[in-house]
């Protein structure tokens, strides 16, 4: 049977983790290490520990011997390997929004792809259509497709001389187009 393990705090560990415990950008796991360490403090045995946090006893074993090797400094996740994540700056999320709203007061409509394409040529920046499309959606703008159509280009003039064609060759009083057509 492993044995029963005892953890104690100094008084500065345990305000570094009040601080640590009351951020907000704390991983999952990060979190449970810090929990599970507080608790452990607290007088716990590790069982208790595992059912108050509903996690494996191996997981508050692995999560103290963390603590015992780095303190507080070796509780959060160690950084993934990979590219890191791509992400717009400040900077050009406000551009990007400046030229957004000048092209829809001027009527020019961006596709996600060809937003991409200026942001890699103008600023440097690569990243994909979709996780910009992505950024853009969670930063409150708004689009939809497009249709394919002309109909906003037609001359009414032309329009008007083609309908007068179309009734002079009418047969016999009936209309050549229904009404929904016209």
């Amino acid at each position: 049977m492993p044995k029963n393990l005892h953890l104690e705090l100094t008084d500065d560990q345990r305000r570094g983790l009040r601080v640590l415990l009351a951020r907000r950008d704390l991983t999952r796991h990060t979190r449970l290490r810090a929990e599970c360490v507080r608790l452990l403090d607290r007088e716990r045995s590790v069982a208790e520990v595992a059912d108050l946090l509903e996690c494996n006893p191996v997981t508050v074993r692995a999560a103290v011997h963390r603590f015992e090797k780095g303190g507080l400094d070796e509780l959060p996740d160690a950084p993934r390997p990979g590219r890191p994540a791509r992400i717009l700056g400040p900077e050009d999320r406000r551009e990007l929004a400046g030229l957004l709203d000048v092209s829809a007061a001027a009527g020019i409509i961006w596709s996600a792809p060809a937003l991409r394409d200026r942001l890699r040529d103008e600023r440097g920046v690569e990243i994909s259509a979709y996780w910009l499309w992505e950024l853009l959606r969670r930063d409150g703008f708004r689009w939809k497709r497009t249709r394919d159509s002309v109909r906003h280009h037609a001359d009414p003039v032309l329009q008007q001389a083609a309908r007068a064609k179309l009734e002079d060759l009418r047969p016999c009083g009936r209309p050549l187009m229904p009404d929904s057509m016209t």
